[in-house]
């Protein structure tokens, strides 16, 4: 029984932990990296083509956004999640392997300009994305769920985004039963719409994040209502618009929460029916499922709302935007308005557009409401850049230029630190990951030296027997290397992953009869001999 570490370990992006139990080889998420790493990743200690399951803790791409390739290199079998994680997957799998698809046209494209760079394959495709769908299990919070004689789950909910769950995990092999816990993000306490982290009692080990382990957020709640209030009054007395780059899932409907109330008490009195504007084909449709599961995920405050038969993210003047025509006609339109938009970094999506034609208007505001990573356009313009070139064009930056504190869908040390005191009984050892370097280093030292805990952070490559609780390997740090522009064709992976799935179909072939043995060896033989000649 081995649990080894692949992704995310003293690195926040690229969640995946692997199991073997037994015979079964089971993966927990199975997520991209995103932004510049520290260390590189593990790579599987089997194919695609062997793994059995995926256990999925939630719809984010860092943990998810990786599913399309495994299908795309052999895996077949079945994906656990939760239901609401499961619509959330059906939106941003397809959106991910449309950039991926759209990435690799670009590259293509520019690389015959340049005879050092062949044909570019996409990461994964559209039909990837709908394939791997295809095999998700939708599943209930605080149900245990038989995935094989040897693997019984139990999903529970923690509050990061809709549908996110920690996993508990009883893994038995040789009559030998332990739970393990996967916290996946545990979430921030007091946060709008959804419901707090639940406490998970018992573990054997636990496998847990440190995203803000070294880190407290403000002592005090934010009044965000206020806040939002006080921007929206003066911008629309300037006759501007407010434009808030936002992630389409999750930051976008605790937005629309806040406006909600600001229209409804009227708390407006420069223009009192303000339009609001979501533009984001990929928002709209996460709203939609964020409606879809109130009574499953929001806390008390939004549920009452539900029970009242009000929406909490919706109200008059909402506007949907789903068309490019429907986006462009925004602009023309005069009266001080609420732009939100996707990418919540600006990189690209939409809100460029919109950043086009309000940055350099004084009577504008340009709104954070989440966190913008170093090196992109978001973070110059939170930073203070006096222009941004936008579709090559110089914009010069005069809108106001804003943040919304306090936002954000990580518990803080504080709240890490409850989550882990809620058991009650000492998990043999906790595993922390899932945070950079510093986080990482930061909470296993304190869980050991100021609780007791028998803690440790281990660096990807890192393997631990389950059943006798010794480490089998160390993982080595083996810091990232820089990836290069020229991106060469993907397609001999491609081949290689086919091969691998085809020998896990013979190591699963002993069952047959001799009859389908022998028709299966003639096929791949006559295969072989057209390939080989």
């Amino acid at each position: 029984m081995r649990l080894c570490f692949i992704g995310a370990d003293h690195v926040v992006t690229g969640s995946c932990h692997y199991l073997e139990i037994g015979d079964k080889h089971i993966l927990v998420d199975y997520g991209m990296e995103q932004g510049s790493i520290a260390f590189e990743h593990a790579e599987l200690p089997v194919s695609a083509a062997e793994i059995d399951f995926v256990l999925l803790t939630h719809a984010h791409v860092d943990h998810s956004g990786n599913l399309p390739l495994l299908y795309s290199r052999g895996f077949r079998g079945k994906i656990y999640m939760t239901r609401p994680t499961a619509d959330l997957c059906n939106i941003m799998l397809r959106d991910c392997a449309h950039i991926q698809m759209q990435e690799a046209e670009w590259r293509s494209r520019k690389g015959k300009r340049n005879k050092d760079i062949r044909q570019i394959e996409p990461l994964y495709t559209m039909e990837d994305a709908d394939n791997t769908l295809r095999h998700i299990i939708p599943c209930e919070y605080n149900k245990k769920i038989e995935v094989c004689d040897e693997v019984t789950i139990r999903f529970t909910d923690i509050g990061h985004l809709l549908g996110s769950a920690s996993i508990e995990v009883w893994a038995t092999e040789k009559g030998v039963q332990k739970k393990i816990v996967f916290s996946g993000d545990i979430g921030n306490h007091d946060q709008p719409i959804l419901k707090d982290p639940a406490q998970t009692k018992t573990a054997d080990y636990v496998v847990m994040e440190s995203t803000y382990g070294d880190r407290y957020h403000d002592s005090e709640k934010p009044d965000y209502v206020a806040e939002l209030t006080a921007i929206l009054n003066r911008t629309f007395a300037r006759g501007g618009n407010v434009v808030i780059p936002s992630f389409a899932v999750g930051r976008t409907q605790e937005i629309l929460y806040f406006l909600r109330t600001i229209k409804k008490e009227h708390l407006v009195t420069a223009v009192d029916d303000f339009p609001v504007y979501v533009d984001s084909p990929m928002a709209v449709e996460a709203t939609e499922v964020f409606s879809d599961h109130a009574i499953d995920c929001y806390d008390e405050e939004a549920l009452a709302l539900v029970k009242k038969h009000i929406n909490p993210i919706s109200f008059p003047g909402l506007n949907l935007a789903i068309t490019t025509e429907e986006s462009r006609a925004i602009n023309e339109e005069e009266t001080p308005k609420v732009i939100i938009s996707a990418s919540g970094m600006c990189e690209a999506g939409r809100i460029r557009h919109h950043l086009k034609h309000n940055l350099w208007r004084e009577e504008s505001t340009i709104l954070f409401a989440g966190y913008q990573s170093i090196g992109t356009t978001g973070r110059a313009i939170l930073e203070g850049a006096d222009e941004i070139k936008l579709f090559g064009e110089v914009i010069d930056v005069r809108a106001e230029i804003c943040k919304l504190s306090g936002l954000s869908g990580h518990a803080d040390k504080n709240g890490l630190l409850d989550w882990i005191r809620g058991f009650t009984e000492r998990p043999k050892k906790v595993f922390v990951v899932h945070g950079d370097d510093a986080s990482c280093t930061a909470f296993a030292n304190c869980l050991r030296d100021e609780y007791g805990f028998d803690s440790y952070a281990p660096y990807s490559g890192t393997e631990f027997d389950l059943i006798s609780g010794q480490i089998l390997k160390e993982g080595i740090p083996v810091p990232a290397i820089k990836k290069t522009s020229k991106i060469v064709s993907d397609v001999f992976t491609r081949l290689k992953a086919a091969g691998a799935r085809l020998t896990a179909i013979i190591a699963r072939s002993e069952g047959m009869t001799n009859k389908d043995k022998a028709k299966f060896a003639d096929q791949i033989l006559a295969l072989c001999d057209k390939w080989e000649n």
